[in-house]
């Protein structure tokens, strides 16, 4: 059996100096970091083949983790995320408080509230948001499972959860919206 605890420890070690590590997520497997640290997120940026001018989804574990981050928050949009089923990233104007380079060139920022079990533990062990990105070279069609995973991703991050590696069910990733004026915009379903 998987320890998870040794996992979310691994994880806290890696996290706290810097470096990516590849996880399960609430939808598809991810590369992440510290989403405070640019270098960190640079990393992940090198690891992918990725454009420096593409911004990074943040996984949090609250609401308040979201006001935190982002200037101005309209509190119905949380009712509304109370309501879907499906993970929902939201994008934020006015991110603060983040690297430079999680967030988009217009200010912006894609946030998603984690209510997965590995997931919710270790943002709130670790205290601060963590950047989740598909664990793809740029590209390259994003893996729906574990062994889907292109080996150059497993091996050059700094640590593999172990949790959830042996699960087959198709992972999907989260619906996209923009929240603005009290109305939902749909980028991705």
């Amino acid at each position: 059996m998987i320890d998870v605890n040794n996992d979310i420890e691994q994880c806290l070690k890696i996290l706290n100096n810097g470096g990516i590590i590849l996880y399960p997520t609430d939808t598809i497997w991810g590369i992440g970091c510290d989403a405070t640290n640019a270098d960190a997120v640079a990393k992940i940026a090198q690891l992918k083949n990725r454009p420096g001018d593409k911004s990074f989804v943040v996984l949090v574990s609250s609401e308040s983790e979201v006001m935190k981050y982002v200037a101005s928050v309209d509190l119905l949009l949380f009712d509304y995320l109370n309501q879907v089923t499906k993970p929902t990233t939201v994008i934020y104007n006015n991110a603060i408080g983040l690297a430079e380079n999680v967030i988009a060139n217009d200010g912006s920022v894609a946030i998603r509230i984690c209510k997965d079990y590995f997931c919710k533990h270790l943002i709130k062990r670790f205290r601060k948001p963590i950047v989740s990105t598909s664990a793809n070279i740029s590209g390259m069609p994003a893996p729906s499972q574990f062994s889907h995973i292109d080996n150059t991703i497993k091996i050059g991050v700094d640590y593999v959860v172990k949790y959830k590696q042996d699960e087959d069910l198709m992972s999907m990733p989260s619906s996209i919206i923009r929240w603005e004026n009290g109305k939902v915009f749909i980028i991705r379903h």
